[in-house]
């Protein structure tokens, strides 16, 4: 070969490699200063960053900087007790940043502090609780609140624990605050009904508004009627001396147990608290009404239930709340934080609450009265069940943002990985009850679609405040619900629950194949992405691939069912990791093409987070690994920060 044309495909050659490789990194921005200083980035829970640094451009350049470990790490298994099984740890942590000090607590309560730039520990906490009272060990986060002054205890790092207490601790040394309560920590299970410590946790970060510090309670469904109350708390930030009690009962109805204890079994608030520090407001989202799956006891226990309320910050006092679903019987529960942003609505700015739902369905509301910012109808919804339900006859469907969830499910849309269980799949689908959503739990067995995961769970969404760009993760997978007569309960019947105090237990489990996938087709779980404005859906792709799930050669599978926290960047950048596969990837906010992807011990289901705390410093993007009970991912304690390279 001569030398021209050797050089010619030498060239060739080389320009094929590196049409490959990810293009150089370039010139890197000196980047913007901004911490993370709430779970959701902001007290109204947009995900969403000022940080500069990292771009599509360069985001194929993200590596490693540094990772921390706990040790908090718990295998499932059965144990001694009432109990009688415990599930795995799941790390649902989202670290937050103030200056330079990163804080993060562990499935076990212990909260430790890093410098943000190094992951170096500087301190940790332990509250010293036991790791084997709980059957869903999390801590999705703690909360920062500072006087504006230096000195011990001026700014407070506080602790909600899964056996019930609110701890102040001194951000700089980790000391408890001995003028915070008792010696530094609060009994926030005062007030309740007799009930078992696991029946009631703090598991996501308290809320702080002002001097307060406000926490809800994730309460254990499904177990029995009459759990302890759901009630909303508010305590000084200084002394830990109590100030308010919302008691989710409906108004001029019975609001005390006959002991004078908080009326049982209302619903909680088991997710994430936003508040409004211009209105002195608190934002609510509420579970439904224990047990999940049947409702002919509620009453007026519903009144308040699978809904966003409103809250005076100083009283307490209810100044508004929407509901998302009448009389759920279907454990759709209102799952995530709600969002405050502005969104713009005929040319008018208006403050809104975004709140998304199990449903698949988005509802923007008015931040100060509640109304819809674009029409909600009523319509008509099945009224199949049991006999002692008492069913609504209406639910309430948004008509501007779109439904993410296509329904209702019918025997042509059964999948199978064959012939022969796509046949299977086709025959379950017919013999269940299925009149569309909000299909209620029957003795003959009924279909849940969307599932009572979602549709949309407490990872989403992002949203763009400046834009109105939304992005959520979206499970697509449908589940059965069957009501078993109480009679026919026994000790191990149904993941529903026993449902002790009502007439039937319950039987609750995904739409599957006899070759274990689910029966729809894939996509199972999906990033999708809205223009809330204009109420259009922009782009809408898989999320994650049956690698670190199934053998081979089934891993061409995209689109997994599970749970995913994501956030967004001004640069136009989302990420997000997801239960049951091992990565965490990078995409462009533009059209969701996936820029960038690092494999990860475990999964990665928790929200992500980013910042820089000096202008000559780095920007880090940073994900809990941990894995989650729900199966699939082992549990594990990885808090992993990664940056651009030096050079």
């Amino acid at each position: 070969m001569s030398h021209p044309i050797r050089a010619l495909a030498t060239m060739l050659l080389l320009s094929g490699f590196l049409g490959c490789s990810k293009p150089p990194l370039g010139e890197v921005s000196p980047g913007t200063v901004t911490d993370w200083p709430a779970y959701g980035s902001t007290p109204g829970g947009t995900h969403f960053s000022r940080a500069s640094q990292i771009t599509p451009e360069n985001v194929s350049h993200l590596q490693v900087a540094w990772e921390h470990r706990s040790g908090d790490i718990r295998q499932s298994g059965p144990v001694e007790g009432d109990l009688g099984f415990i599930s795995q740890s799941s790390l649902q942590v989202t670290p937050i940043v103030v200056d330079d000090r990163m804080y993060y607590c562990t499935p076990f309560n212990r909260v430790f502090s890093l410098d943000a730039e190094t992951g170096e520990e500087l301190w940790m906490f332990d509250p010293k609780i036991d790791h084997y009272a709980d059957f869903l060990p999390n801590c999705r986060g703690v909360s920062s609140w500072q006087s504006g002054k230096k000195g011990i205890c001026e700014h407070r790092i506080i602790l909600g624990t899964l056996d019930a207490r609110l701890i102040a601790v001194d951000a700089e040394t980790g000391k408890t605050c001995g003028d915070f309560g008792d010696d530094g920590e609060v009994d926030v299970s005062h007030g309740l009904s007799v009930h078992e410590p696991y029946e009631y946790s703090i598991t996501s970060p308290p809320a702080i508004l002002g001097n307060r510090v406000i926490t809800g309670a994730m309460v254990l469904d499904n177990t029995r009627v009459g759990v302890p109350s759901g009630v909303v708390r508010a305590y000084d930030v200084r002394s830990g001396d109590f100030l308010w009690a919302w008691n989710p009962v409906k108004p001029g109805s019975q609001e005390l147990n006959d002991d004078d204890t908080y009326l049982s079994g209302t619903t909680n608030v088991w997710s994430i608290l936003s508040v409004d520090e211009e209105r002195d407001m608190v934002y609510a989202p509420t579970g439904n009404t224990s047990p999940d799956f049947y409702g002919g006891h509620r009453g007026d226990l519903d009144f308040y239930s699978s809904s966003v309320v409103a809250l005076k910050g100083e009283t307490g006092e209810v100044a508004w709340h929407f509901q998302m679903v009448h009389h759920d019987v279907w454990d759709y529960d209102t799952p995530a934080q709600p969002t405050l942003v502005d969104l713009t609505v005929e040319g008018e700015s208006i403050p809104a609450v975004v709140q998304v739902t199990k449903m698949g369905m988005t509802f923007a509301l008015n931040r100060d009265t509640g109304e819809p910012l674009w029409p909600v109808e009523e319509r008509t919804v099945s009224q199949a069940g049991v006999e002692e339900e008492e069913l609504s006859h209406t639910q309430p469907f948004p008509t501007h943002i779109p439904a993410l969830i296509n329904t209702p499910l019918t025997p042509d849309d059964a999948w199978g990985l064959t012939f022969w269980d796509e046949g299977k799949c086709k025959g379950v689908i017919a013999s269940f009850e299925n009149d569309g959503i909000y299909t209620p739990p029957s003795k003959t067995g009924s279909l849940l679609y969307p599932s009572n995961g979602g549709g949309n769970n407490w990872g989403s969404p992002a949203i763009n405040p400046d834009s109105g760009l939304m992005v959520v993760y979206t499970i697509r997978a449908a589940a059965t619900a069957t009501l078993i007569p109480r009679a026919e309960c026994h000790d191990g019947t149904g993941s529903g629950g026993q449902q002790l105090g009502t007439p039937y237990c319950a039987n609750v489990g995904f739409l599957m194949s006899p070759l274990g996938v689910p029966c729809t087709e894939p996509p199972w779980g999906t990033l999708d992405a809205i223009d809330l404005v204009t109420g259009k859906i922009l782009w809408s792709i898989p999320m994650g691939t049956t690698r670190d799930m199934a053998p081979f050669p089934f891993w061409w599978i995209k689109g997994l069912p599970g749970f995913s926290g994501m956030m967004m960047t001004d640069t136009g950048l989302l990420f997000a990791g997801i239960s049951n596969e091992h990565a965490f990837r990078a995409f462009d906010l533009k059209d969701g093409v996936e820029l960038w992807k690092h494999d990860l011990p475990t999964a990665a289901n928790a929200t992500p987070m980013t910042y820089q705390v000096r202008k000559t410093g780095k920007q880090y993007v940073v994900i809990a690994a941990g894995g989650h009970w729900s199966g699939g991912s082992p549990p594990g304690d990885h808090i992993i920060a990664f940056a651009l390279p030096d050079k």
